[in-house]
This record gives structure tokens, sequence and C-alpha cells, in this order.
């Protein structure tokens, strides 16, 4: 049987190995060429420490309900909590850096076919160090879906050489936070679990915050539903629109 171009595409891009990580926070040095170093204070997935040449990502996670989407694990194992947090400002801004894989450089970030939206959330919490990450408090920061060009966030990761830019809130209480980054796949997309799920947790301590507001927040698991439209959609059927899953994005 003849596969319809939009199918064939669809077919090809999911059987590629195109996966991707968030291997560091505010650190331009970490990748091209030169493989992760662990505690860093970004959470790596077991296989990230102990493969001695990692030639790929950890795998996607596909169900939503698993408490992995949260800061990853399932499929990859156990993630590593790291004894280094990292101290960042209110106010500023943190640049999360995705490649490919733990050696990948700036121009090797993910398959171009996998189109998708990018976002970031935090959570408080007592210890970055211990926190298991699953469960309540979660709040996004940031996203970044589909534009009225038809450009996606995935793509405008990719033009900033695997660096995504977030604020971290200034009007929030200072502490001890886990920064959560994702990225969505959509293109498999189009049937029910199809839609891969790629996300890291970074240990962070925010200093200077006013605590001038407290955000409603959500659960992961549990914000996100596999029939949710922008979780179950059809990147092939020509649409122009675009609603990114979770909640609505935080502000001062």
């Amino acid at each position: 049987m003849k596969l319809s171009i939009p199918l064939a595409l669809a077919t090809a891009a999911s059987t590629a190995s195109a996966h991707t990580i968030f291997v560091s926070l505010n650190n331009g040095a970490v990748g091209d060429g030169v493989r992760v170093v662990s505690y860093d204070g970004v959470r790596l997935p077991t296989p990230s420490h102990y493969l001695p040449t990692p030639t790929n990502a950890p795998q996607p996670i596909q169900d939503v309900s698993s408490t992995a989407i949260a800061c990853n694990g399932g499929p990859n194992g156990a993630v590593q909590q790291t004894p280094t947090v990292i101290t960042l400002q209110a106010g500023s801004s943190a640049k999360l850096t995705w490649r490919h894989t733990l050696t990948s450089g700036s121009n090797d970030v993910i398959d171009a076919s996998h189109k998708g939206p990018v976002m970031a959330y935090l959570k408080k919490v007592t210890d970055a160090k211990t926190d298991a990450g699953p469960g309540s408090g979660w709040f996004k920061i940031a996203e970044d879906g589909l534009d009225a060009a038809g450009k996606w966030g995935v793509e405008r990761l990719i033009a900033s050489g695997g660096v995504q830019t977030v604020t971290i809130p200034q009007c929030i209480a200072p502490g001890q936070y886990l920064l959560r980054g994702e990225l969505i796949a959509l293109h498999g997309a189009s049937s029910s679990g199809g839609a891969q799920f790629y996300m890291e947790c970074a240990q962070i301590n925010i200093q200077g915050g006013s605590a001038s507001k407290t955000p409603s927040s959500v659960s992961l698991p549990g914000a996100y539903k596999a029939s949710d439209p922008g979780i179950l959609y059809n990147l092939y059927s020509g649409q122009r629109s675009y609603t990114v899953p979770g909640p609505s994005v935080f502000k001062c």
C-alpha cells in the first residue's frame, strides 16, 4: 500500500533516532564534543552516567500518567539527584542548553522533524537535592509553541543552538526550586500516546525574590491528559493553531 506523503513523513520521523536532553544550566561550555559532566546541577537519567560512549540521549516519556513525566526516569532508569544547587537571581535570565546527545555540539540539538513546543516549569521545594520531583507544586514560567508564521518552538530552539532562555519570576519567594525544562515532539502525536516528552530538572536556589505573589500550581503527573489538544495533535494536517498543554504561564 502506498503511503500518503504526510503519513510517510510521520512514519520516517517516528523511527528516526532523534532524541534530545537538557544538559546544562547557564553553562555554555558543556557539549560541543566534550562529554557532559555529571553533578553540575541538572539531574540526568542513570544511563547518562554509566555509558562509556554516550551516543544518544535518553528515550522520550510517552505516558503522561507516569511519574517520569516530572523529571524523567521510567525507561531511562533512576534519575540521579546531584550535590550541586545552582544559584539564580530572581528576575534574571536562565539559559537551558539542549543537545541531541551528551557529546553533541550546538549544531546537533534535535532532528528538525521533531516539531513542537518548548516549555519551562518551577516547583518550590524544601531541599532541591532530595525532592523527588513528582507531585504538586509545579507552575509554568515559559512556553513557546506555534507562531503566526507557522514556526514552532523547537525550530527556534534549533536556531538558537539549543539554548532555551527563560526569565526567573521576580515576584516569587526566594529559596530552593526544581527548574524543569521540557520539549514535546509532535511528529507521532496524531495517535494517543504518540507525543514524545523530553525533560530534565535542574536543582536551583533563587535569591532576591520579593515573595509578593504565590503562583497557583499543578501536579506532575496530573497536569496533562493524553487527549489534550496540544498532546493529541496531527502535525501534518495543515493546522495553523495550537494550544500548548498544561497551565497558563505564571506572570508577576
